[in-house]
């Protein structure tokens, strides 16, 4: 049987307990730090050369920068060799992502106001953004889609994407999703070398202006360091899934608990009932589950590591506990989800009912499935159209305008001792007088 934690809202040590379980293991440490920022700065300063000594040591594979390019073609090849039934979900994805994706696009605005100055809003998309593809234990083709058909849907001029491949190895359903979601460039490299070349550019791979998508604790170290020479969509961590349960089929949770589970063994899965019977039941719903699902290893690990079956008195308690753990994923396995749903401040995204698995919104529901993680929900949002634009402020105002509100900002100019500032403004106040 699984060694899954369990925990009780009455328990005189709830509050420690439930920090202590999201206390997971940082991306962030100073030895990976210290490595990350070595690969960073010898592909800033070496290129190519630095880029694929890295893929050699780190991919096992030998490369140069005409061998890593993806080309748009290579793509298309990729899309006709794929099954009849790949392509049918992924344009079934393609669309349903891009249908409700078109929704978050943000008009310019403007308006005048009283005293005849006209303000508004410029949105204007970025130029290039790199796409950051995870490889290794997994391959991703749904984090394509994710990440590129938003950006498409911005208005970005162009799309690049970096893909790691062990070996050599370049998974054609990834290539096919780059196909069918607008990707212009691939490049078959990854990790944190990947990111500098992103950030920094080199002979074969241009700088962007944004490096969008998840990947491993280097890759998000890299992220971070990066920062500031170029945007970045989040740091994520490990995958999180809650589920606030009040009954309904033990077997159904217990797969939706280790959907995430079996991603990675720093994954985290917590159910929280009212019903220790409930709890009970999923726990042996999980392990009869293990026993089959060939990633039961990882899944084991992230479960008895990570894992938590939480007793709370009420379902007040329960939306306060969501609030606290602020999760990338919540499931409100409910009769009534609706009565809870305005109590939830913090989550990533939200799945309603018991007819709605986190596994949906992963693939095709629409949504974005690139969320805040490690408790980043209660300031953060999912990846949408609104993280490849920028917005620049547009001020319009008459003479009159600057007549009436001009000498109130001369005057907070010089209360800050910056004489220049009011001086633009009283030269004109002068000429206009």
């Amino acid at each position: 049987m699984s060694k899954i934690l369990r925990l009780d809202s009455q328990d005189p040590n709830f509050t420690q307990q439930l920090d202590a379980l999201l206390c997971r293991e940082a991306d962030t440490g100073d030895d990976v730090q210290g490595l990350v920022a070595g690969i960073l700065a010898d592909v800033k300063k070496r290129g190519n050369d630095a880029l694929c000594d890295f893929t050699e040591r780190f991919d096992g594979w030998a490369c140069d920068g005409d061998s890593i390019e993806i080309t748009r073609e290579r793509m298309q090849q990729a899309w006709n060799a794929v099954s009849d039934m790949d392509r049918e979900s992924l344009q079934l994805a393609s669309n349903r992502i891009r249908d409700y994706h078109q929704h978050q696009q943000q008009d310019d605005w403007e308006y005048t106001d009283e005293i005849g100055m006209t303000l508004g809003q410029k949105v204007t998309p970025l130029d290039r953004v790199g796409l950051y593809v995870p490889g290794g234990k997994a391959a991703y083709p749904s984090s394509v889609l994710m990440n590129a058909i938003p950006a498409e849907v911005a208005g970005v001029e162009e799309v690049i994407m970096v893909v790691p491949t062990p070996g050599g190895e370049i998974n054609e359903l990834v290539l096919a999703a780059a196909y069918i979601s607008g990707v212009q460039r691939g490049f078959a490299v990854g990790g944190a070398q990947a990111v500098a070349a992103l950030a920094y550019g080199t002979e074969t791979i241009p700088a962007v202006d944004k490096i969008v998508g998840p990947g491993n604790k280097y890759v998000a170290a890299a992220k971070r360091q990066v920062f500031g020479t170029c945007g970045i969509d989040m740091i994520a961590g490990p995958s999180e899934i809650v589920i606030v349960s009040d009954g309904g089929n033990p077997a159904w949770i217990a797969a939706d608990f280790l959907s995430q589970a079996e991603h990675d063994e720093a994954a985290q899965s917590i159910l929280i009932s009212t019903d220790k019977h409930l709890l009970t039941q999923v726990a042996a719903s999980i392990e009869a589950h293990l026993t089959v699902l060939p990633r039961a290893a990882i899944a084991r690990a992230s479960v008895e590591t990570h894992g938590a079956l939480i007793h709370v008195q009420n379902w007040d308690e329960a939306a306060d506990v969501v609030n606290i753990i602020a999760p990338e994923h919540l499931e409100l396995a409910l009769e009534d989800p609706d009565a809870m749903l305005p109590a939830i401040k913090h989550a990533g995204a939200i799945f309603i009912g018991h007819f709605v698995p986190e596994a949906l919104g992963d693939y095709l529901a629409g949504p974005n499935h690139v969320l805040p993680t490690n408790r980043t929900a209660r300031f953060s949002s999912p990846l949408g159209v609104y993280d490849f634009q920028k917005r620049s402020s547009v001020i319009r105002a008459t003479r009159e305008a600057v007549q009436k509100i001009g000498p109130a900002a001369a005057h907070l100019a010089h209360r800050e001792g910056l004489q220049a500032h009011a001086l633009t403004l009283e030269l004109r106040l002068k000429e206009s007088s």
